[in-house]
């Protein structure tokens, strides 16, 4: 999808690219609102902290794009991508986005809930390590990488399942959000179909223009003459992880910081499980790790979550402004060393 759009956008006047870009920001963000809306009605109509919402429901919607990129990716013998596009969304979910997230607005914890998903987090981006390393030949981890085998993939897939069946059975055992009735109104004769629908339309909206948005921002920048190696830095990165940026700073203003943290935490674990696990599942062979991964991608993956959850451990019921500059400082040092190194 995204080179036939970014074919048709490459034919276009400069002018239309431009009415394309404003396009498809309102697209962006009206179904952000329409996600956050829906989202919340459905926590309020179950009886589900949105803290779960965000980390199931959501999550699933918003990182559905980057798992079909990175299976194709590693159906065409790119492992690189493939997993890059996983590891690096979590490096940018959990520094650039609940960072800017918890600069915007208010995001409470619920220390229970929080920290559980934290350490589901955590496990999951040490698996993931633990699985890569080459323990026949560790000492060419360095220089000629390791490997995920198949199976591991549909290992990670498995998990997968059983960790949205536990998610499912702690919210009915979770009480409900005491909610802000007059941020988000549930309307008795609307049926939960019609509202899973929307949320359904708004994560599509999100996703799509999402899609449009990045290679019109891209094919602008090429025309202006700005070098590739900023644009595949800061557009591309960017792009992969704007369904989840766009939906926590549009909860953290509506005032559902909870969907925004549930939100981060849910795709860092699905991104592992799911991305990973699917691009690794179709891949005969198994997933190739490149060597950057082992000396780059993942310490500073592992990095990132540590922040986190030494920050989760040290807030009581909301997380701090300086912590969220933290947070982005954290991804900010990512980054100069990944341009470093």
């Amino acid at each position: 999808m995204g080179a036939w759009i970014s074919g048709i956008i490459e034919q276009l006047p400069l002018i239309v690219i431009f009415l394309i870009i404003a396009g498809s920001l309102l697209i962006l963000v009206k179904g952000a609102d329409i996600l956050v809306d829906q989202a919340v009605s459905l926590s309020i109509r179950w009886g589900v902290p949105k803290l779960l919402i965000g980390a199931t429901i959501v999550s699933v919607g918003t990182t559905l794009p980057e798992a079909a990129v990175s299976v194709i990716a590693a159906v065409q013998g790119a492992p690189g991508l493939a997993l890059g596009n996983a590891v690096g969304s979590i490096i940018a979910n959990t520094g650039l986005i609940l960072g800017l997230a918890v600069l915007i607005g208010r995001v409470p914890i619920d220390q229970k809930m929080v920290s559980r998903q934290s350490w589901i987090q955590v496990a999951s981006a040490f698996l993931l390590v633990i699985v890569s390393v080459p323990y026949l030949a560790m000492k060419g981890m360095f220089t000629e990488g390791g490997r995920i085998p198949q199976i591991v993939g549909f290992g990670f897939l498995i998990l997968l399942g059983l960790y949205i069946w536990r998610s499912i059975t702690w919210s009915k055992a979770a009480p409900a959000d005491q909610l802000d009735s007059s941020t988000v109104t549930v309307a008795e004769n609307v049926k939960p179909a019609a509202a899973i629908f929307e949320l359904i339309l708004g994560i599509a909206m999100v996703v799509i223009g999402s899609r449009i948005l990045i290679p019109a921002v891209q094919e602008t920048a090429l025309r202006m003459q700005i070098p590739d190696a900023i644009i595949a830095a800061t557009l591309v990165a960017f792009g992969t992880s704007l369904p989840e940026l766009v939906t926590a700073i549009t909860a953290v203003r509506k005032g559902h910081g909870e969907l925004a943290i549930g939100n981060v935490l849910g795709a860092n674990v699905l991104n592992v499980l799911f991305v990973i696990g699917a691009s690794a599942a179709v891949t005969r062979g198994g997933l190739e790790v490149p060597t950057q991964f082992f000396y780059l991608f993942f310490p500073s993956m592992l990095f990132v979550v540590a922040v986190l959850r030494i920050g989760i451990n040290r807030s009581a019921l909301q997380f701090s402004k300086t912590f969220g500059a933290l947070l982005l400082a954290a991804y900010i040092v990512t980054v100069v060393l990944g341009y470093l190194v």
